[in-house]
């Protein structure tokens, strides 16, 4: 279980979390058929709040992995106090063989608690208390050095926590398959480096342990990433221990490239990770970041999406939100003026509508229809004309909505006054920096994330390095469309199930083959394309972009999890489980078409009603109905791409027995523990 909690410093670091399940034949130590445990760290500081894309997965698959594994499906996690008050039922676990083993552990001087994480499908957690067991550090570290060669320096508090809770989980499942009366089949699943000593310890120990690695993004990656160097096009050229060496996280890079390579089954989050993951661990898988997160080329075509408007005499005004935290110590004046004068605004505002409203009433009571030169006298007018004065100001209004603590050092900032966008009268694109994260309780802005992402007509994330990208999917799902890069795991995802991605909404913006500058050209051409669109044109992508959210459901994308996990069962014990690789069918080359109808392109629609008209029907056939039922097809098209892959446990007949009796086949086990009918399909071919 992956309890976050909101980092004090501006790099966040990304947590940890391991899945374990077994499967066991009838009997034996009472797990049913199958089950499944996870497993997360997470370091944090201050107050509660989710924080990372690592959470986003653990928490939001927790439910189709249940409806897979049943009761059988556990997560371990770090024992926080804060946490557990407000987000864990403790309980007693109903599992003989998970009391016995909490219950031997608890007696050597460890603690060890059970509950169920409070969150859809209620999923049983078992939370380590690693502070309890910090008097075995130093002779665990022996340990590691003595196996692995790894050794861990004083000072990383992280790396120090990552192996005591590495020992504490391997100990664990040392001691359930001790507890079980009869040998369980287990599956381990570890995600991120932070979880890596838990899973080549259980490999040094000989554990019956199927083990699983996922990357969500490499260490070594993300610090060079945020270096500013060109990164995917130099893969091949880094020298890996000296740049690690160089950033000091050399025992760091040894951890996570030791679980890659110990693991059963490694996998990522996206295959331009997967090509990262090849050059900087060696093996092909089957955060204020400035640059990273593409802030510098968003400024840079800003500033050209301005000159275009400008130009071109549009009368659009863009503003263009930045909501990245940064070191701040309050609100600004003239923010907090604002605020007031939008207020008094909002009041004087209310109080004409209010006795307006009276004399209107008053001289409809009567029988009379309302004299309109009597409707305002002279002090309404007065009043008004006090408040519009009030909102006029000698400077331009902020930029920043906070003061900044590095106000002169601030890459955001700096960038700005070098492009000149100042928010002047005369500029059609308005720039907001707001340096921390969204919440209902801001006196500023008071809205949470959901709510503010629906209110914007376009998400704009062109990140140089990103595994994933949950905010163009979270746009994706809420509607809205997203510009993303050919260098995001979601970019690459869309594009490759999709055959004309902008048609709805999802603008892939190239940064690996192409130079900074027209990168930027490109961006700029996406942002002033979507100025030109319609409001008819806005609401038919925003209902294509909507649609495709079934692609991004975990009933989807979760069969991936499934091709691992059986994987690491007939890598992990092959005397007793079996899976078979197959060519890639015509099915899993499936790509989402293009529209029915014409795209939602400037030079086609001329209308901006969002309604048809008669003379709209000759130019734009557009059949919402139509459209949204074809897109559902190929939806369910898309999503038999992959189906559960058959899997099976070997007979329990001696191989010479099986080769002589050819009318016996092997019995096939339910590709989910609850589905007793196994498709056909196999698994995708393992290329490692």
């Amino acid at each position: 279980m992956v309890l976050e909690r909101k980092p004090c410093r501006q790099w966040r670091e990304e947590g940890a979390s391991q899945k374990v399940s077994w499967l066991r034949p009838p009997g034996g130590c009472g797990l049913g058929a199958a089950g499944s445990l996870e497993l997360g760290r997470r370091r944090g500081i201050t107050s509660l709040q989710r924080v990372g894309g690592i959470y986003t997965v653990i928490q939001t698959k927790a439910k189709i992995t249940l409806d897979e594994w049943g009761e059988n499906y556990f997560l371990i996690g770090p024992y926080l106090e804060l946490n557990v008050r407000t987000q864990v039922e403790l309980i007693e676990p109903p599992n003989p063989a998970i009391r016995r083993t909490i219950d031997s552990m608890n007696a050597k001087g460890c603690k060890v608690y059970f509950g169920r994480w409070l969150i859809e499908g209620g999923p049983y957690v078992i939370l380590i208390d690693i502070g309890a067991t910090a008097w075995s550090l130093d002779r665990w570290k022996t340990e590691l050095w003595e196996s692995c060669s790894i050794g861990i320096p004083w000072y990383d508090r992280e790396a120090n926590d990552a192996v005591l809770f590495g020992f504490l989980t391997a100990w664990f499942l040392g001691e359930f398959a001790a507890q079980c009366e009869e040998k369980p089949f287990m599956i381990a699943h570890f995600h991120e480096w932070l979880s890596g000593v838990g899973l080549f310890l259980c490999r040094i120990r000989k554990l019956p342990v199927a083990t699983i690695f996922t990357t969500h993004a490499t260490l070594l990656g993300r610090y060079l990433c945020a270096g500013s160097v060109d990164f995917y096009n130099n893969l091949q050229k880094f020298n890996l221990d000296k740049e690690a060496g160089d950033r000091q996280i050399y025992h760091r890079y040894c951890m996570e490239r030791a679980a890659v390579h110990c693991t059963h089954v490694f996998t990522t989050v996206s295959q331009i990770t997967a090509v990262e993951a090849e050059h900087l661990l060696k093996r092909k898988p089957g955060r204020y970041e400035y640059s990273n997160k593409g802030a510098d080329i968003f400024l840079e075509a800003l500033a050209r999406l301005n000159y275009l408007l400008r130009v071109n005499g549009s009368q659009t005004t863009v503003v263009a939100f930045f909501i990245m935290p940064a070191r701040t110590n309050n609100f600004n004046v003239e923010t907090l003026k604002g605020q007031a004068v939008r207020k008094q605004l909002w009041d004087t505002a209310n109080a004409v509508k209010e006795k307006f409203g009276k004399k209107l009433y008053e001289s409809l009571l009567v029988g009379n229809l309302p004299d309109m030169n009597k409707m305002l006298d002279k002090e309404d007018f007065t009043m008004m004309k006090r408040a519009i004065f009030a909102t006029q100001r000698q400077s331009f209004p902020p930029i920043c909505t906070h003061n900044m603590l590095d106000d002169s050092t601030d890459p955001i900032l700096n960038t700005i006054r070098r492009i000149g966008l100042f928010n002047s009268s005369a500029d059609r694109v308005k720039v907001i920096f707001h340096p921390e994260f969204l919440s209902s309780t801001s006196p500023l802005l008071p809205v949470d994330y959901e709510e503010f992402v629906r209110g914007c007509h376009l998400g704009v994330f062109p990140s140089y390095y990103e595994p994933w990208g949950y905010t163009p999917a979270e746009c994706t799902v809420m509607g809205i469309p997203s510009i993303s890069t050919n260098l995001s795991g979601f970019g690459c995802f869309m594009e490759e199930h999709i055959a004309d991605p902008s048609a709805y909404g999802i603008y892939i913006l190239d940064r690996r083959f192409r130079a900074l500058d027209e990168s930027c050209t490109q961006l700029t051409s996406f942002l002033y394309s979507f100025c030109q669109q319609t409001r008819r044109q806005r609401i038919i992508q925003r209902n294509r972009t909507e649609r495709l959210s079934d692609l991004l459901d975990w009933k989807y994308l979760g069969r991936y999890y499934m091709y691992a996990r059986h994987m690491a069962l007939a890598k992990a014990f092959p005397d007793n489980f079996t899976y078979e690789p197959h060519e890639p069918t015509a099915a899993e080359g499936f790509r989402y078409p293009r529209p029915a109808s014409v795209p939602p392109s400037p030079s086609i629609s001329r209308h901006s009603s969002p309604h048809h008209s008669e003379t709209e029907e000759d130019d734009e056939r557009y059949d919402e109905d139509e459209e949204a039922e074809k897109d559902r097809q190929n939806i369910k098209t898309a999503a038999l791409m992959g189906s559960v892959p058959e899997w099976r446990k070997r007979s329990k007949k001696s191989s010479s027995e099986a080769s002589n009796s050819s009318n016996t086949s092997t019995p096939t086990l339910p590709s989910s523990p609850s589905d007793l009918s196994s498709p056909t399909n196999s698994l995708i071919e393992e290329k490692n």
